[in-house]
């Protein structure tokens, strides 16, 4: 492994045919890249947060037009990644996996240990934080947690245990005092930078609850978080700084939409098809929207892939599992039979954007914002949870996506026939895949976990596949297959 770090430069260029410099973008430098090069922002503060990177754990920094700095930073091993990490494996989950399961057990508890989650991590008024090593393992062994750690909370939950309700109080606990965390970092990026933007990457940011916090609470008027905030989105700020910092290029178009990955032509799938053997109708483009959001009102459950893919952990009306959000039996229908994962897992609505408002309470003065990313959590108005049970967390609120015709005209015309035939212009919108597993890519994917679930059509591009047509493949996904040039798993 240390062989290969040391000359990884001679490898690029093998691979790459490359003979010119290579330069390698620091950790959170590629992450505050990520996150105020693609904004809408020309000035903006910038936040980055997660397990480690090099040696930094957090950033605050500032961006105007190309040029971006890092003014501070917390080091290893004070993380609040790794400290959510600890919980995530105390509350059986699998570490670097399981964080949005924590976030979705929280809901179910109390923040009865809070005054014990303290004891683990001091916040500073000047917004940052420090972590009391005694608790913890990952600075010196494998193990994130220490013996004082069990101590303080308990015996750990084993994986796949029944849910008992200590476990949510933690969980409530921990998703609490990460929010005060990460809004103290938010306000003082606002004091040091004077701005109204903030910017946000890490994967901490993936952490909806604390999002939607800070865009309430940190006196930030409009917040933009990149949709790949992960270590997946690094690649988009290493490249963003050079062409932006380094080579003084300036910058265009904002990053309004994650569908940046593999699409697939309506030829393409109607060849797997035929050479699988798979029996399909295939629809006029105009007969898209009606025909599938029919099923979707008469509470079919619908896989959808369509366009190209998302970049990043969402799936956003691309390669998506659809439902009805208003029938009350949704939630447990697909948590059971096409996820196949915990009960307390809540689904997210897609919505049309202008419809956002009445069904939703960002708790903001302007209204709803716009939510395209899936990154921001909001109330689900009181007079509407009556209709909208499945997308309806225990707690209240609920994940929303906004959708626009600009961004995605064909997802954005299946929710408006949608909502003419029930009233109510919102989906049920959750990932392509079933628990353990990725986000479909090829349509040989898709139609596997199509054959492999309980869910009663595809739609593949223009092609409808009914569960009747479910099938044994001729090969299975993994192997590789040369697509647009590039060699992909299908």
């Amino acid at each position: 492994w240390l062989g290969q770090k040391l000359w990884v430069r001679g490898q690029i260029r093998q691979a790459l045919g490359y003979s010119g410099e290579i330069l390698f973008g620091e950790h959170h430098l590629s992450h505050a890249a990520s996150a105020f090069f693609p904004s809408p922002f020309d000035e903006a503060a910038v936040l980055t947060a997660d397990g480690v990177g090099e040696w930094a754990t957090t950033t605050l920094g500032v961006g105007h037009g190309i040029d971006l700095e890092v003014t501070h930073e917390i080091r290893y091993p004070h993380s609040l990644g790794l400290l959510y990490s600890a919980f995530t494996a105390f509350l059986g989950f699998e570490v670097n996996e399981g964080e949005y399961k924590v976030m979705g057990m929280a809901a179910y508890g109390r923040p009865t240990c809070v005054d014990k989650v303290r004891r683990l991590i001091t916040l500073a008024e000047d917004g940052s934080f420090r972590l009391d090593m005694r608790y913890f393992g990952y600075h010196h062994g494998l193990r994130s947690l220490d013996r004082a750690f069990v101590d303080l909370f308990g015996p750990a939950r084993q994986p796949g245990a029944e849910l008992e309700q200590r476990y949510a109080d933690v969980a409530a606990s921990i998703q609490l005092v990460t929010e005060e965390a990460m809004l103290g970092l938010a306000r003082r990026a606002r004091q040091l930078s004077g701005s109204d933007n903030l910017c946000m990457a890490g994967g901490v940011a993936l952490n909806v609850l604390a999002n939607a916090r800070i865009l309430r609470e940190s006196g930030f008027r409009r917040v933009w978080i990149q949709p790949a905030a992960g270590d997946a989105g690094g690649c988009v700020g290493a490249a963003t700084y050079l062409h932006h910092t380094v080579l003084r290029h300036q910058r265009r178009s904002p990053m309004d939409t994650a569908y940046l990955g593999p699409a697939y032509s309506n030829d393409e799938i109607r060849a797997f098809l035929s050479d699988e053997g798979v029996a399909f109708t295939a629809l006029d483009e105009c007969a898209i929207a009606p025909t599938v959001a029919r099923l979707l009102a008469n509470n079919e459950v619908v896989g959808w892939f369509h366009g190209r893919m998302e970049f990043g952990p969402r799936a956003l009306g691309a390669r998506s599992i659809l439902a009805n959000p208003t029938d009350p039996s949704m939630k447990d229908t697909l948590n059971a039979k096409i996820k196949h994962r915990e009960p307390f897992r809540p689904f997210a609505p897609a919505v049309l954007v202008e419809a956002a408002p009445t069904y939703f309470d960002f708790g903001v003065p302007d209204g709803a914002p716009d939510s395209p990313f899936m990154l921001l959590t909001a109330r689900v108005r009181p007079d509407n949870q009556h209709l909208l049970p499945a997308i309806t967390h225990v707690d209240g609120t609920a994940r929303v996506q906004t959708v626009s015709r600009e961004n995605n005209p064909f997802f954005y015309a299946l929710i408006e026939e949608f909502g003419k035939l029930s009233g109510v212009p919102v989906l049920v919108n959750t990932s392509f895949n079933v628990r353990g597993e990725p986000i479909v890519c090829s349509p040989r994917e898709a139609f596997n976990s199509f054959a492999h679930t309980d869910m009663d059509y595809l739609l593949l591009g223009n092609a409808l596949i009914p569960s009747t047509s479910k099938r044994k493949l001729s090969r299975y996904p993994g192997q590789r297959e040369v697509h647009q040039g590039v060699e992909v798993f299908v």
